[in-house]
């Protein structure tokens, strides 16, 4: 996002419809008309910034940011990392990325989540970060449970945690879901399967990385994230195109 350069066309085969019949609430949350591009002005483009110094390296270990003095969030421990990159697979350094969650019981920490699992009282289940100069990133955090939704009659929603990149000014921030490999939900799910591709859905999930796994500690995942392109990650709240 720190740079200039050529914009590629957004291809329409790649993202999933607004509208898909077997995710029920998208019948209502689509768009009635056709949707319009607008291009960004400066100043989108330039502001308003984000004051990176309210930044503290512990916000990034979801293990301890909320936890109690000597105690830690309960559940797999791993780490999630990997580089936030554009259309053309350079870095994006300095750029914010936030997280938030389900506990390992598949439970958020949010008054309206009335699943039957209990609440961590030491997760709080959000964090954030700073890229490096490399366009890296990285969290401790604990891998999410799945959980049931009401869909269908007895719909579950696969293990996810869900990322935001802020890039350069509040208008151009980007959300998406990071799943994680091997997980058979993946398939199971009405929300992945409105992707078209299954190169699409691959996208979206986070590969195991034994190589940067913590021996008798902690397993590791990676997910890398493209802003743009043709082989842009899937981002939900911008389907009129990235």
């Amino acid at each position: 996002m720190s740079h200039k350069g050529e914009f590629y066309q957004r291809d329409r085969e790649w993202h999933p419809p607004a509208l898909s019949q077997d995710y029920k609430t998208s019948v209502t949350r689509s768009p009635q008309y056709s949707l319009i591009s607008l291009e960004n002005t400066v100043s989108e483009i330039t502001g308003p910034r984000f004051g990176h110094g309210d930044i503290d390296p512990m916000d990034r270990d979801l293990l301890h940011n909320y936890a109690s003095d000597g105690l830690s969030a309960i559940g797999e421990r791993i780490i999630l990392h990997g580089r936030v990159m554009d259309e053309n697979a350079r870095p994006v350094p300095n750029t914010l990325v936030e997280i938030w969650q389900a506990n390992a019981g598949g439970r958020y920490r949010h008054k309206k989540d009335t699943y039957l699992a209990p609440i961590d009282p030491n997760f709080g289940g959000c964090g954030r970060t700073l890229t490096d100069e490399n366009g890296y990133y990285f969290f401790r955090t604990v891998k999410p449970g799945a959980y049931p939704w009401r869909n269908w009659v007895n719909n579950w929603r696969p293990a996810h945690i869900h990322v935001s990149v802020f890039g350069t000014a509040f208008a151009q921030r980007l959300i998406t879901q990071c799943y994680f490999e091997g997980d058979p939900l993946i398939a199971k799910c009405p929300i992945v399967q409105t992707i078209p591709t299954q190169e699409g859905i691959d996208s979206l999930v986070a590969a195991l990385d034994m190589n940067a796994s913590v021996p008798l500690d902690t397993l590791a995942y990676q997910f890398d994230i493209v802003l743009r392109g043709r082989r842009s990650t899937l981002f939900e709240n911008r389907l009129e195109g990235n």
